[in-house]
């Protein structure tokens, strides 16, 4: 072989090799998976700030079925089964996508297990809360995208306990441990002002509060 053709054979070889060592280290090892990083805070505050106070109305005629859950997300996954896979670390799924092993750790009190099974997957902007600040008008189809939005930080993986804490609850009312509260807010101004939805005074003003110090 010339010496020519051997010496960028030689080059080729060794740049197929780095590009394989590039992308090892980009996409090897599992995934540090998360609720979609929330808007800024300075973005959020924007955002909070051109939000009227208004009263909740509709609170008595909510019902959960009106908002269909879980659906097909990717594959074989459905919403729970996507966030479970997303939302841990060194997740192995069966081929029904069934989270079989992993770790998680609850972002709203810092609990972990190794069993997906005892944790929830939490509407950050609870249903009920969104049915009475605006989801009421919408349409099946519409509050079906809210159920189950992956793509907004709507859906987070979090302990039964801390879920269940939580109930319907707006930042006024309830919130998750302090080092998440700023995650929090911005996720929830974020998940409002995408869907339209309004916030009452108290909830208005416990997220500026909170907005202040991120």
């Amino acid at each position: 072989m010339p010496k020519n053709r051997l010496v960028h054979g030689i080059c080729a070889a060794v740049s197929a090799a780095l590009l394989a060592l590039t992308v090892l280290f980009v996409s090897g090892g599992p995934a540090q998976a998360a609720l979609p990083t929330p808007i800024a805070a300075s973005t959020a505050r924007s955002y909070l700030s051109g939000m009227t106070a208004t009263a909740e109305t509709h609170a008595s005629t909510y019902d959960r079925n009106l908002f269909p859950t879980w659906i097909t997300i990717s594959g074989t996954c459905d919403t729970r089964e996507y966030v479970i896979k997303r939302d841990g670390t060194s997740v192995v799924t069966d081929s029904s996508c069934k989270a079989t092993s992993g770790n998680w750790t609850s972002p709203y009190d810092g609990v972990t297990t190794t069993d997906p099974s005892t944790f929830d997957i939490d509407h950050l902007v609870p249903l009920a809360e969104a049915w009475a600040s605006g989801a009421w008008a919408w349409t099946t189809a519409q509050r079906q995208a809210l159920a189950n939005d992956v793509t907004r930080p709507q859906l987070v993986a979090v302990s039964a306990h801390s879920n269940r804490s939580k109930g319907d609850g707006d930042p006024a009312e309830w919130l998750p441990q302090a080092s998440y509260q700023c995650t929090y807010a911005r996720a929830w101004v974020q998940v409002k002002h995408y869907y339209g939805l309004t916030v009452d005074s108290a909830e208005k003003s416990k997220l500026t509060s909170i907005l202040s110090g991120c």
